[in-house]
């Protein structure tokens, strides 16, 4: 691959300029390519574990509005743990019950559906949709959001300047090997220029393929929350309190908006199981059979 010889002797930088009237651009900070992954370290290693009451909004028509089908957002909970431990459970407003409970260990997941008395089961690999939503739903697509994998010195990664409208960016693209010597994008991670806060993650699959688009706002200091850490965080470190998901291969949209939030606590490894119900018909997510157990 051509870039593989200028990527051996570091970053490659590139510049993508569109015409922005002086009037409409916001004053802009700078920042080199080493700040800006020191800066995504720093965070990506701050949060270790999380515990957040949150509201789910669903887009219309997707996998989770499928299933969130009278309400336009639910209330839920959300209990994470690096690497990529997670449940997920989300309530129906006032009476607190459970419209879904979903984990998942980084390798396979387990979601309850109460309303329709299902139990999904299946591989965090599986990528093939299916044609029904609700076997689309994947817990960890919730995690990759949460939790940021740390960039290591050794990271192919492009630095790239970039103009939209009023705003300016900062764009670290992240590469990784394939066959043939060959490199492809992993990861696109977004920063504006206005704060120097990271606003935007995609996460690409094989061949350029776009798996997960993911937008943060509303960034804030950890302060309360990180009352109960284990360890001192660094005073600046803030945590998005708006998180929107897009998963256009899985067609669906969700946001997440935390509105509390505690960091780094011990969280049980009980805290993270979820057993098939008695008489929930079980689903195993990418066979053809399903079936009944006790």
């Amino acid at each position: 691959m051509a870039l593989a010889p200028m990527l051996a002797a570091g970053c490659v930088t590139i510049k993508t300029r569109h015409e922005v009237k002086k009037e409409e651009i916001h004053k802009q900070m700078e920042a080199s390519e080493g700040q800006l992954l020191a800066a995504y370290n720093e965070q990506a290693l701050a949060v270790r574990s999380l515990q957040a009451t949150v509201d789910l909004i669903p887009s219309t028509g997707s996998t989770y509005s499928g299933v969130i089908e009278e309400y336009h957002d639910v209330p839920g909970f959300i209990l994470a743990e690096r690497p990529a431990t997670v449940r997920v459970i989300g309530q129906a407003p006032v009476v607190a019950k459970n419209i879904f409970d979903m984990v998942s260990d980084g390798e396979t997941f387990r979601i309850y559906i109460p309303s329709k008395n299902t139990f999904l089961v299946g591989a965090t690999s599986l990528t093939r949709a299916s044609k029904k939503p609700i076997e689309n739903l994947r817990p960890q697509h919730i995690v990759e959001a949460l939790f940021w994998p740390e960039l290591a010195d050794s990271a192919s990664v492009l630095f790239e300047q970039f103009d939209a409208d009023s705003n300016r960016y900062y764009i670290l693209t992240v590469l990784r090997p394939v066959d043939g010597g060959k490199l492809e994008i992993a990861r696109k991670i977004w920063f504006d220029r206005a704060d120097l806060r990271v606003s935007r993650v995609q996460l690409y699959g094989a061949n350029g393929r776009l798996d997960s688009d993911i937008a943060y706002a509303d960034w804030q200091p950890l302060g309360a929350a990180a009352a109960a850490r284990a360890e001192p965080v660094a005073a600046q470190t803030q945590y998005p309190r708006d998180i929107h998901i897009w998963r256009p291969q899985d067609d669906y949209k969700l946001e997440i908006r935390i509105t509390k939030l505690s960091i780094n606590v011990a969280i049980s490894a009980d805290q993270f199981e979820l057993a098939q119900p008695a008489g929930a018909e079980l689903v195993r997510v990418g066979e053809d059979s399903a079936g009944t157990q006790p």
